[in-house]
């Protein structure tokens, strides 16, 4: 396994410093994919790679993409450059990076697996943003039959970056905040499995949230009916998966 972090990048230059040191802390390869931030967000992500510039690299999307968009510009050039996985982090210090040797040590037993982070919230979590994930937990449940995936939403994970290029090559997905959601949707539809694992999550260090509450929650409704409707056509087939799973568990 050849790991590296891939760290989507928005205007978030004050919070980002840490995030790397972190992450270079255990020894992580970074790509940091500026999704069109402002000039001087930009300039501390080229700071940064060329401090550490055999470790560090910057993507820069000349317009802002949406999270989504940033995270697809960073598997593809993560592949290219020859790694096997990819570690997606946020770049507001939201994510508990003394994780990340947890993260890589189940993705190395799990090669071909998704290491989902499942959050663990402390007070700083708006309710509004917390009661509201449920939403989407529901129906995706829905939409694979199953509970594998326990949390949808999180931006802590490990992605096989062959099989996640494949998808991305063959199927649109959304390209902002419906992203993770539909992705590991889509992944587990192709027959991955999905590793839950907790780790604490806060909102978020340097104050700034991209989510935008009608343009990205309309983007999250079209995205669900996207799956529905693959699901009712997958739907024998994730029956029978699921069927094998819990009849393996049972004989166990």
């Amino acid at each position: 396994m050849k790991l590296c972090a891939i760290v989507p990048v928005y205007n978030h230059g004050e919070a980002i410093g840490a995030v790397v040191k972190a992450l270079r802390g255990h020894l992580l390869p970074c790509i940091l994919v500026d999704d069109g931030s402002e000039p001087s967000c930009a300039a501390v992500l080229d700071a940064l790679a060329a401090a550490e510039p055999t470790h560090v690299t910057v993507v820069r999307l000349a317009q802002n993409q949406g999270k989504g968009g940033a995270m697809a510009a960073g598997f593809r050039a993560a592949h290219a450059q020859g790694y096997t996985h990819g570690l997606q982090i946020d770049a507001d210090g939201q994510h508990e990076t003394a994780d990340v040797p947890v993260f890589a040590k189940l993705a190395a037993a799990h090669p071909d697996a998704i290491i989902c982070g499942c959050p663990l919230f402390d007070d700083s979590v708006p309710s509004v943003r917390f009661y509201g994930r449920y939403l989407t937990h529901i129906l995706v449940w829905l939409n694979t039959l199953s509970f594998s995936i326990r949390d949808s939403m999180c931006g802590f994970r490990v992605y096989p970056l062959a099989q996640t290029v494949a998808l991305m090559d063959s199927v649109y997905i959304g390209r902002r905040m419906d992203f993770d959601s539909e992705v590991i949707v889509r992944l587990y539809w192709r027959g991955l499995d999905v590793i839950n694992q907790p780790t604490r999550v806060r909102y978020p260090t340097d104050g700034i949230s991209h989510f935008r509450m009608l343009r990205d929650n309309l983007l999250i409704a079209r995205m669900h009916l996207r799956l529905f409707a693959g699901m009712l056509v997958r739907s024998p087939w994730l029956m029978t998966r699921n069927l094998k799973r819990w009849l393996g568990r049972s004989a166990v």
